[in-house]
């Protein structure tokens, strides 16, 4: 079996599903609370690649998830136990449930049948979240998983999927973190040991196929 073979089989459609990591408008979009992440997932192609494997998936088949991270106007429930969630409480731009800040980001293209998981505390889009729940229920054992960031909340989600006995798939080029040698290095050294990595262009070889 060629490499190419195994991804197509990791990869069929009626069991994955593809999860998109707060590629909503208050982080990567113009005027996000996170400029450089906007910019690293916009100008790297990451973004778009999102979107282009959203597309896809929507003509395959395959189940589309979007993990959103969002606060409380008082944020009460949230976390404030790190220095990042400290530093967030006073950024410029919120991710208040209900507010433009939280709806998915322009380039995304969205089907009636996607779903979206919110997160009011944590950095997991998935511990603490409907994912696994909904994963099982649609009976879905690979996750592609996409979007922002590989600081943080991208190689939570791959461990996390891992963990629950999930095969990941990490594009590498439909993710992003900063600086970028620094995100290249995440997924070269940690996340392909746990998680099959690979192109957006192979994943839709692997469904065209």
């Amino acid at each position: 079996m060629t490499s190419g073979d195994r991804l197509s089989a990791l990869l069929r459609p009626e069991s994955t599903a593809l999860l998109t990591v707060e590629c909503q408008r208050g982080v990567v979009g113009p005027g996000g609370a996170l400029p450089q992440l906007a910019a690293a997932a916009r100008d790297s192609g990451a973004l778009a690649n999102v979107a282009r494997l959203v597309g896809a998936a929507h003509i395959v088949g395959a189940a589309v998830l979007h993990a959103v991270a969002q606060r409380r106007t008082d944020g009460r429930g949230g976390n404030s136990n790190a220095r990042l969630f400290r530093a967030a409480a006073k950024l410029p731009v919120q991710q208040i449930e209900g507010s433009a800040a939280v709806l998915l980001a322009e380039e995304i293209p969205v089907a009636d049948t996607d779903l979206r998981v919110t997160r009011l505390h944590g950095l997991s889009p998935i511990a603490g979240t409907d994912v696994d729940p909904l994963l099982r229920n649609l009976g879905c054992r690979t996750l592609i998983v996409t979007g922002v960031s590989l600081n943080i909340a991208i190689p939570n989600a791959v461990f996390d999927a891992v963990n629950l006995g999930y095969d990941v798939v990490v594009p590498g080029d439909a993710v992003a973190g900063v600086p970028a040698d620094y995100a290249e290095a995440m997924v070269r050294h940690t996340l392909a040991l746990v998680a099959t990595v690979t192109t957006t262009d192979e994943i839709l070889g692997a469904w065209r196929s």
